[in-house]
């Protein structure tokens, strides 16, 4: 610029042309001789030197050199790795163990976790035992505990009973995951834990679809379950949560029962969560097994849940209470209990599951529980009632009968 008296002129970069100077067209009467005019743009033209190409040579080799430096320096530092592999590896490891040692010490302060006892028995017990995930999620909420004692003899197989919501596999997935934590050195969330060792664990938990390769929730499931029965031995620790949901009752029923026979066979700790609450008598014709069942209270039409894991089976699943707390519209509901009354009734009668003829005249007021108010019995019998023959103390006598069968109907 202070050769040329160009203020504006300066220096550029293209991929075609490499480096070269612009000016503006105001000053092209002030351009060196021996400037080499390049390219034409609307507002400037564009030219080159020998001077800027030899610029150009250098900037250019220097960039291929320091990628041919960094490419040296690079193999030289890999070179210098490997010859200390062994040493750099060892101090990893180190620093790996170290860093999980520490981890786990600090979880285990924070929380209030419990050093195991960890042996070569066959047993595993587990007093006050909690989710180590579900509790920290839980915040200030107070987790509620649950015991386990599992062995390879008088109790490898608890048959645990329980409504939806109550808690059966937060109990199921705790008492995997305290194993788990006890045999890779990590003290637990209990009061008090001593775990005999497991050669695997298995998990027959949750439902999904594999689309991707045709196979229905129920076909994943059996696949899971066929990898257990193959592969559990005496030592492992099985976790089996809702076994044959995806089949008829009858047919789920019997494949969850023929699976408890199976493992019950092979001696292995097991924990059964299911719906099919026939299963109980299993205690009365095995030995082996055990019935527990998830804690409700009830209030009416509502339940509590108390997730606390307590002996004995249980013969009700509260699907309805459920089914009304999800927000189920009312008319459902009251429809579903009076359905589930008839067949509760059918089933005393016999061996038939399905009472068609006790389900008829339910069935034809489906249509008026679901899009319109049933007729009042109180109102039928109004319509009834010839006004014309009534004296007026049978009309008064009448009229409280009336009341009173509406307000039994009310509170009905």
């Amino acid at each position: 610029r202070q050769k040329t008296g160009i203020p504006s002129l300066k220096v550029g970069y293209n991929a075609v042309f490499g480096y070269y100077l612009e000016v503006t067209k105001i000053h092209i009467a002030k351009v060196p001789e021996e400037y080499i005019r390049k390219q034409t743009t609307a507002n400037a033209e564009r030219y080159i030197t020998p001077n800027l190409k030899e610029f150009e040579a250098r900037i250019l080799g220097a960039d291929e050199k320091s990628q041919a430096l960094e490419k040296r320096l690079f193999g030289e530092l890999r070179e210098r790795i490997a010859e200390a592999s062994k040493p750099l590896l060892a101090t990893a490891r180190a620093v790996a163990t170290l860093d999980t040692i520490g981890a786990m010490a600090e979880t285990a302060v924070s929380r209030n976790y419990t050093r195991p006892i960890v042996n070569d028995g066959e047993s595993l017990t587990i007093i006050g035992g909690r989710h180590p995930v579900v509790e920290h999620l839980q915040g200030d909420s107070r987790f509620v505990p649950n015991d386990c004692t599992l062995n390879c003899e008088a109790s490898r197989l608890h048959i645990i009973t329980g409504p939806n919501m109550a808690g059966k596999s937060t109990a199921l997935r705790q008492v995997a995951l305290i194993a788990l934590l006890a045999q890779v050195g990590s003290f637990v969330p209990a009061d008090k834990a001593e775990i005999g060792l497991i050669d695997r664990i298995f998990t027959r938990v949750g439902a999904h679809d594999e689309l991707a390769t045709g196979q229905s929730t129920f076909m994943v499931e059996m696949n899971e379950t066929a990898n257990i029965l193959n592969n559990a031995t005496r030592r492992s620790l099985v976790i089996l949560d809702e076994i044959g949901r995806g089949t008829s009752t009858y047919d789920g029923l019997s494949i969850a029962w023929a699976v408890a026979e199976y493992l019950l066979a092979v001696g292995c700790k097991t924990l059964f969560a299911t719906h099919y609450h026939y299963l109980n008598d299993l205690e009365k014709v095995q030995t082996g097994v055990k019935n527990y069942r998830m804690s409700v209270r009830e209030q009416g039409d509502k339940i509590i849940w108390l997730h606390r894991l307590t002996p004995g089976g249980t013969d009700k699943s509260y699907g309805i209470q459920v089914a009304r707390m999800a927000g189920v519209p009312t008319e459902v509901v009251n429809r579903a209990k009076e359905i589930l009354k008839t067949l509760e009734n059918a089933a005393k009668k016999g061996p038939s599951f399905v009472a068609v003829d006790d389900l008829a005249e339910a069935t034809k007021r489906v249509q008026l529980t679901l899009f319109e108010a049933p007729e009042h019995p109180v109102v039928e019998e109004l319509r009834g009632i010839d006004t014309a023959t009534l004296t007026p103390i049978e009309a008064l006598v009448k009229l409280e009968e009336l009341a009173r069968a509406a307000r039994l109907q009310h509170q009905g």
